[in-house]
Order: C-alpha cells, then structure tokens, then sequence
C-alpha cells in the first residue's frame, strides 16, 4: 500500500528549532512539526491558512511564528475536533471554520482575502479521532460503524457495508484501500450480513481477519486498507482532495508556500502531480520528507507521513534559462 521513496531532511538552507514548550499539551503530538516549519516558514504578520485543523498542534505553532499581528484561518470539516481544538488555541490569532478544504477559495473570497501567505494541509486523521471509539474509525476499539467527518450528514460506513453489492464492496476496496483479497473479504462481508447486519468495528475486522487467508508481511493488521477505503469513501476524500489541489494555485499568494502531508499513495500521488504543474508551482522537496526514526519512536503516527511543498510562482515573474531548462 505504501510504496515510496524516502528522505527525510529539512531543507538546507533552513535550520529551525521547535522548543518542545512549544508543542501542545500531552496527548497530542502535530506530525512532523520542525519540517512543517522549516518549509512553511511563517514570519509575523502574515496570513496563513491550517486546512486541517485537527486538535490545533500545528495552528499553535504557526501561530506563534506569526504572532498577534498576524492571522491563522483553521479549518476542519468535523466540528468536534474545533470544539477540542479551541481551548488550547485561545489567546492566539486562530479563526477556526468548520468547513471541509475544498471549501476555501470560496471562504477566502467571502473574507475578501485574494491570497494567503502559506498552507499547511495535514490528511491524517487525527489521533483524537481514531481513540474516540464512537466515530468508528479504528478496529482497534469497538464502536458503531459511522467513520463520518461530519456526523450531521451523509452516508456512514455501517451503509456502505450492510448495503452495497458484492461487486461495488470489492471494487471500492480494492479501489481506495489497495487491498488485494478485495474481492474474498467482500464475499465473507456480504455472506456474513445475510446473517445479521454489521453494527461495530470489532465484528466487521474480525471478519475480514478471517478472509485474508495469511498474515501480512509488513506487520500491518488485516483489517488496515479495508477501514481505509471505506473512511475514503463515506466522506469522498480523494474527490475532495483533487478539487482541492485544482484550485490551490488560486489561494495563494505569489512566493507564498504550500504544505501538505499525506499518509497513503494515493493521496500522495495526487499531491506530487498538482506540483509538477510548473505554470503555477515550484516544487521545494524533489522526494517526499519522511519522520525522522527518532520522531517515528516517539509518535508512531508519523511513519507514514510524507510531507511535499511547493512555493507559487508570480505569473508576472520572468523565467531565467538555468539548468538546461527555464526557471
């Protein structure tokens, strides 16, 4: 599932220092907080948009950097998190919307706000919401089968699962979750629910445990790319995700820097070919940035993470012929 190249490096002519005072309380650990800085680098006053807010660690941060004259607008698509997010965050310049990130050209036009200094975009769902066993996000604890961002609309995963055909099971986990047993664990899901209907996270990853026939390789549980898929698909992530990336260019300011992290290859493919589009963006990192192994030790969420940046180019700037190409 997670083929990639590594590296994991900041840039080299920045050097910065994330004090762990700095950091936000215990219990929440922002992926990949020196890099995310090194390459944002945000300065004071500046305007810098959090499309995923999650529980504030990288809000905080950024809000630090830009200080009381500056402005950081946060966005999450689930309230709940806002709602968790806020009281670490108060006293600091951090507006908070709950909103999806595909929503932001339209939120930046309502402020009148033609372009923001820097993004910072963090995919990962957050460790709150994976320990909270009533969103269903984890086969790790049982709770109901919802997986929903936004809990007050749209289809939960327990939908997809007890409702969807056989052939629409396999293709939507093979599809979102890479899973190569797609088409058994659909069979065992759809035979099993003829039964009785699937009402929590535990009974659902016991069953496709039984459907793949060993153990993986990798060390990952059985039930990982199955609970991907069906959280990609309950709340239209990488649909969200392209609509996004399309109109990114649009949100920022010429010079100013996109950052985004990403936990799986299909997110990241996506991200990688918004940023050869040369016409608009200067890619920053050649290879997606990998955790450091002490980092990874300490926050085990981020052995996954690649983060990718790009800085946006003026249109009004002139090419320079270097390289052999213009630049």
């Amino acid at each position: 599932m997670d083929t990639r190249e590594t590296e994991s490096t900041t840039p080299g002519n920045i050097t910065p220092e994330t004090p762990q005072a700095d950091l936000p309380p215990a219990g929440h650990i922002p992926v990949l907080p020196v890099e995310v800085m090194a390459y944002l680098n945000p300065q004071s006053g500046q305007t810098v948009v959090d499309a995923t807010l999650g529980a504030g660690g990288h809000s905080l941060l950024i809000a630090k950097a830009v200080g009381p004259t500056g402005k950081v607008i946060a966005l999450d698509h689930d309230q709940s998190m806002i709602d968790r997010a806020m009281p670490r965050l108060a006293g600091y310049p951090v507006e908070a919307i709950h909103a999806r990130y595909d929503m932001l050209p339209e939120i930046l036009s309502t402020k009148a706000i033609p372009g923001v200094d820097g993004l910072l975009a963090d995919l990962g769902i957050c460790s709150e919401q994976l320990d909270a066993a009533d969103r269903g996000f984890s086969f790790s604890r049982p709770g109901p089968l919802d997986m929903r961002m936004d809990q007050s609309r749209g289809q939960s995963a327990s939908d997809l699962v007890n409702h969807l055909s056989e052939y629409d099971l396999a293709d939507l986990i093979y599809r979102y979750g890479e899973e190569r047993f797609s088409r058994k664990i659909a069979r065992y899901i759809v035979t099993r629910r003829g039964e009785r209907r699937f009402e929590d996270t535990a009974d659902l990853a016991s069953v496709v445990r039984r459907a793949i026939p060993r153990k993986d390789p990798s060390g990952i549980h059985p039930a990982t790319r199955t609970f991907q898929a069906l959280r990609i698909a309950v709340n239209d992530e990488l649909n969200a995700l392209e609509g996004f990336l399309g109109r990114l260019h649009d949100c920022i300011k010429p010079g100013g820097v996109a950052v985004v992290i990403s936990f799986h290859s299909l997110e990241d493919r996506l991200v990688k070919n918004t940023f050869r589009q040369s016409e608009y963006w200067e890619i920053l990192t050649k290879k997606p940035i990998m955790a450091s192994d002490e980092e990874q030790n300490i926050n085990p969420r981020s052995r996954s993470a690649r983060l990718r940046a790009a800085r946006r180019i003026d249109p009004n700037q002139p090419k320079v012929y270097q390289g052999g190409k213009y630049r």
